[in-house]
């Protein structure tokens, strides 16, 4: 009944007829003016004014339509919200860019069956088909007949940065692409009622001390073209691994290029201190792989206004690390310091009420360096309250992320503020994706080695896998439901270079 949609003005005397037919089943609200309409932040098209001349809404005994702002709401990021779908748990919405106003999908993210549906590709073959049920009698929303795949955003760039497609509509609807954000192509649906096999990031099934505050953010982008569907994941665990950026395989040559740049371009916000010869790395207590070498070669350290100076070569005072807390990150040769990293005040130079300490972790077994991880500087804190923040891959990774958002921050006013508001991730817990530690026993009997390894760690240890997981991450272990209120921490455990981080607690 959508392939070829019927006029307006049909759409509009079914309804009117129901409307006759049924007084207590169907009310029809009043339609708008043409100057009403022509003060509507988006432009209305000819086919739809047909019918929001005559109605501007509907009710049902089940459902509620509104076809306009009516002081309400005002049109955001390229929709309309018509209604709520499943008594309030999700939404109708109708694009309002282009030439027609389409499509209308239906989105509903929770529960167990979370539900993406394209009911029609536009506003009035909708209005057909809701007027076509009501007739027959069927009040319920359309179920897909048809379906169709949602992509990674993340994906979808480096797929089309890979191609040498920069051309490429859906590519630059997403830009870089988000890794908690995935696109529905609604061009060329199958058919309709289309639903899409999607569902979002995070997890309601494993309570945590602040859960139920996530919620998906829709975006109907490109007049029409394509539905964005980003999961905001706030007081409830990550439920199913994402698609990160890659980093590039020259990442530290990239690194180095881009900071010398900006500090060239900008040097009242950008400063690099001088590197030091492979004949100094060759003296320190740790093996020093080539990419870092790469680096450490021209950068010995970072200075970018409203970020804390990353201190790249040792003995900087910001590295002072008490030895109790020195014990717990795992002792000599199992991290290399960054910086402090300040929160409480604003100015992230690791004088606020509290502070981390921002670390590349080693595999002392082979002399990997890997992950970039912050973890808070107060022992007696991490002891109580166990967390770290995920920051980066590597070395460089954290280089090329800190250079593009400086590289963002020089292109409007404020430098230094947009780049401490950018960068609020540096310290733990301030509202990144929180990854579920999961007990150790839950592994047992994995294929995959790191997380058997993981199994071998002591009775009541909590772990994560961070190898796919979005960056930044906040990985707090004493939220997770099986970490009992009064355990203290013993000490973290990093496995390979910092793929997967653990809290093993004090026993007894």
């Amino acid at each position: 009944m959508y392939d070829a949609g019927p006029q307006a003005a049909e759409a509009v005397r079914a309804l009117r007829e129901l409307a006759q037919e049924r007084p207590d089943e169907l009310e029809l609200f009043e339609g708008f003016t043409d100057a009403e309409l022509d003060g509507w932040a988006v432009a209305v098209p000819e086919e739809v004014r047909a019918v929001l001349r005559e109605i501007g809404g509907l009710e049902t005994e089940d459902h509620e339509y509104r076809f306009g702002p009516r002081g309400r709401e005002s049109f955001t990021d390229g929709c309309w919200t018509l209604g709520e779908t499943d008594f309030g748990e999700g939404s109708l919405i109708v694009g309002v860019g282009g030439a027609r106003w389409g499509p209308v999908v239906a989105v509903n993210p929770w529960g167990a069956d979370p539900d993406v549906t394209v009911e029609a590709p536009d506003f009035t073959a909708w209005l057909a088909g809701f007027a076509e049920r009501l007739a027959d009698g069927v009040p319920d929303r359309p179920r897909g007949r048809f379906s169709v795949p949602a992509t990674s955003t993340v994906e979808l760039a480096e797929r089309a940065a890979v191609a040498g497609d920069g051309g490429d509509e859906l590519a630059a609807l997403v830009g870089r692409g988000d890794s908690l954000t995935d696109l529905v192509d609604l061009h060329g649906l199958p058919g309709y009622p289309c639903s899409v096999d999607w569902e979002p990031y995070f997890s309601t099934f494993h309570n945590t001390a602040d859960t139920g505050s996530s919620e998906v953010q829709f975006q109907i982008v490109g007049d029409g073209r394509a539905l964005l569907l980003r999961s905001v994941v706030s007081g409830d665990f990550l439920g199913r691994a994402v698609r990160r950026h890659r980093v590039p395989a020259d990442a530290a040559r990239r690194a180095v290029a881009e900071l010398r740049a900006l500090a060239a371009e900008f040097p009242d916000h950008v400063v690099l201190e001088a590197g030091c010869a492979d004949s100094v790395v060759d003296g320190w207590a740790v093996p020093v792989p080539e990419d870092v070498r790469t680096v450490l070669r021209e950068i010995g350290g970072v200075a970018i206004s409203g970020l804390p100076a990353l201190r790249l070569l040792p003995g900087a005072p910001e590295h002072a690390v008490d030895p109790e807390l020195h014990r717990m990150l795992g002792g000599d040769g199992a991290y290399w310091p960054l910086a402090r990293i300040g929160h409480g005040n604003g100015n992230g130079n690791g004088n606020g009420r509290s502070h981390a300490l921002a670390q590349i972790r080693i595999d002392p077994a082979t002399g990997q360096w890997g992950y970039v991880v912050s973890v808070p500087g107060d022992g007696a804190k991490l002891r109580e309250y166990p967390e770290l923040a995920l920051l980066a891959e590597s070395l460089a990774d954290l280089l090329l992320t800190l250079a593009r958002l400086a590289r963002r921050a020089a292109a409007g006013p404020d430098f230094a503020a947009r780049m401490a508001r950018d960068t609020r991730w540096l310290f733990p817990n301030t509202g990144e994706p929180w990854p579920r530690p999961a007990p150790v026993g839950e592994w047992a009997g994995s294929a995959d080695p790191l997380l058997a390894a993981a199994t071998e760690l002591p009775d009541g240890t909590h772990a994560a896998d961070l190898r796919a997981v979005p960056i930044p991450s906040d990985l707090c272990f004493y939220r997770a439901a099986g970490w009992p209120y009064a355990a203290r921490l013993e000490r973290l455990h990093f496995a390979a270079a910092g793929q997967l981080a653990a809290a093993v607690p004090v026993r007894g």
